[in-house]
């Protein structure tokens, strides 16, 4: 056998195990082509840049998860992400330095964070900086944030 034709069996054989992880096989599902091509090895954190859209839906995962941790009126989202660094373990986990505000809308309206506009009544205003690590196994559909750290 060519090496060539080798690798082209391992790609098929790849493709078919995260097809029948998704469930379907009609068309390569997006968390296979995605993550497949992270450039990055298992093991150690490497950086990622803040603005990936991964980085930027773990960040909003983490800061929900603070909104339904904490007794505020108010929800918060983020407001900055000054650091970034993902890992390759059974998934991926994303650790981020992010810095979240309070916003104008209150938790019991349940809107979007995406329309929500920070404070600016000064007595109303409150920003704090978290650290999470969003662990995320797309093949599962499973997200968890083992550590949320804010002050």
């Amino acid at each position: 056998m060519q090496p060539s034709t080798a690798l082209t069996m391992r790609a098929a054989t790849l493709l078919t195990l995260c097809c029948l992880a998704a469930g379907s096989c009609r068309a390569p599902p997006d968390f296979c082509s995605q993550d497949l091509n992270l450039g990055i090895q298992p093991g150690s954190p490497k950086p990622i840049n803040t603005n990936d859209p991964r980085v930027l839906k773990a960040a909003r995962y983490s800061v929900e998860q603070f909104n339904n941790y904490t007794n505020d009126i108010f929800l918060y989202k983020e407001a900055h992400i000054s650091k970034a660094l993902v890992q390759v373990v059974k998934g991926l986990k994303y650790m981020i330095e992010v810095q979240i505000s309070r916003t104008t809308c209150r938790k019991t309206s349940h809107p979007t964070l995406d329309h929500c506009d920070f404070q600016t009544n000064p007595a109303l205003q409150q920003t704090l900086w978290c650290y999470s690590v969003v662990w995320v196994i797309p093949w599962l559909q499973w997200v968890q944030v083992p550590v949320l750290r804010c002050h």
